[in-house]
């Protein structure tokens, strides 16, 4: 199938281009000159690649930047001429160079960071409360979801606060419907769990936690008290963005090691068996599968599954 005609995929690279022209404009690559300097867009990458990196060679920095050959050699003529780079040849190789930055040209990148420093500065002031954390998560997205060598993100468990019970809800009844198809009578469920959680919560012996990613919720599970002895594990979720990161394994390892401390004899659960990663997650951990209940329910034939942990 082609994908340039597919609706949904047309409406995602439109979208995506949208975006590009949008942010395009916004940091002001499409002036002759970038932020007033007298440099281009291209000419400030190569400043700052020279700014950090000691001896650097132009073979290198041109491929880094995926530049051509051409274009990066003039302007290495061009910085040399305004005295801003020194150029000497390899000893092993006299066809290549090392580029330095001389004190002139130390002091334009100076100037040229210090007026994108403020530029930034400038743009998220004018942004409403909290609009530089999500502003930051999103690029951050951004950069790793597109990036070669994105940096890992960094993933932290919490206990719930006002506003995740929400959260859980909407995206269990979100994520189910789209992945599964499942209807609005499981998010239905999902809220009578989180409310009962909430009414009847007891701190010593039961626990939600909230997985955070780059400061955004991507997953939830609850260890809620069954009987004096046997805890149960309830709304694990993952949400794609946090998916293929470990997270489903820390949350469960999170009430595993809750529950011995609580003293609980035993951990058990309820799940489905097309729920292939959960099962993983649950097998991996020690579950043991001890029931099998075909049922219907969420608009779907549905085999549940009893699994149980003795700690």
């Amino acid at each position: 199938m082609d994908t340039l005609h597919d609706s949904g995929n047309g409406g995602r690279i439109a979208a995506i281009r949208r975006f590009n022209r949008f942010y395009t404009r916004k940091i002001g690559v499409l002036e002759q000159h970038l932020l007033e300097s007298p440099f281009t867009l291209t000419e400030a990458r190569v400043l700052f690649e020279l700014a950090h990196r000691d001896g650097a060679l132009a073979k290198e920095i041109g491929a880094g930047l995926g530049l051509d050959p051409g274009y990066l050699s003039r302007i290495v003529q061009a910085f040399t001429d305004q005295g801003l780079i020194t150029r000497k040849p390899v000893p092993a190789d006299r066809r290549q160079f090392e580029l330095a930055l001389t004190a002139k040209g130390k002091q334009a990148f100076t100037r040229l960071e210090r007026a994108s420093h403020d530029e930034v500065g400038k743009m998220i002031a004018a942004l409403p409360a909290g609009g530089e954390e999500r502003l930051v998560a999103a690029m951050t997205t951004i950069e790793r979801l597109l990036g070669d060598e994105a940096p890992r993100p960094e993933v932290t468990l919490r206990t719930h606060k006002p506003g995740d019970m929400g959260w859980v809800v909407q995206q269990h009844g979100m994520l189910y419907a789209r992945e599964y198809s499942w209807d609005i009578s499981f998010e239905a469920l999902c809220a009578e769990i989180a409310a009962q959680f909430l009414n009847n919560f007891d701190p010593v012996r039961e626990r939600c936690w909230i997985a955070e990613m780059d400061g955004q919720r991507v997953g939830s599970v609850f260890l809620v008290k069954h009987t004096d002895d046997v805890a149960k594990i309830r709304l694990l979720l993952i949400d794609p963005a946090g998916r293929g990161f470990g997270i489903g394994k820390r949350l469960v390892d999170e009430c595993i090691a809750f529950a011995r401390d609580c003293g609980y004899r035993k951990i058990t659960l309820w799940t489905q068996s097309m729920l292939l990663a959960a099962r993983g997650i649950y097998q991996k951990a020690g579950f043991v599968h001890v029931a099998t209940e075909p049922h219907h329910s969420f608009g779907h034939d549905l085999i549940g599954e009893t699994w149980e942990l003795d700690l």
